[in-house]
């Protein structure tokens, strides 16, 4: 089971799975932060909070990783489809996806857990 847990207008708390894909108009009406359905969907960046850099390629993202000692990882079942970094003082593992479009805010927030006051994730 799928979906985002919404209060209608009396208060009830109620699932509505897929509530982006919803034809019916019901998610933006039950919504308690009202606007629209774009407004909900904004799209996120990554940003290098020391630099106030906007990460817009792996390119760039991979120099900010490294000068925080995250390395490459070439090993592993999915390297064909995914880009990976390491750190050899802990666990942690980033799993991003080859194809830098199919980067996004799940991706982005991992980042920034795994790189506390480092990252930030913002509505563009």
């Amino acid at each position: 089971m799928s979906g985002v847990w919404v209060f209608n207008k009396n208060g009830v708390m109620r699932l509505v799975e897929n509530p982006y894909n919803n034809s019916g108009g019901d998610w933006s009406e039950s919504s308690s932060s009202g606007g629209s359905q774009q407004q909900r969907m904004r799209r996120k960046i990554l940003v290098h909070l020391p630099t106030s850099e906007v990460v817009s390629s792996y390119k760039s993202l991979e120099r900010i990783l490294k000068g925080l000692g995250w390395e490459r990882y070439y090993n592993g079942d999915n390297a064909d489809h995914l880009l990976q970094f390491h750190m050899r003082t802990s666990i942690d593992l980033i799993s991003l996806p080859r194809d830098f479009s199919k980067f996004n805010s799940i991706h982005m927030y991992d980042i920034v857990v795994k790189n506390p006051n480092v990252f930030h994730v913002r509505d563009m």
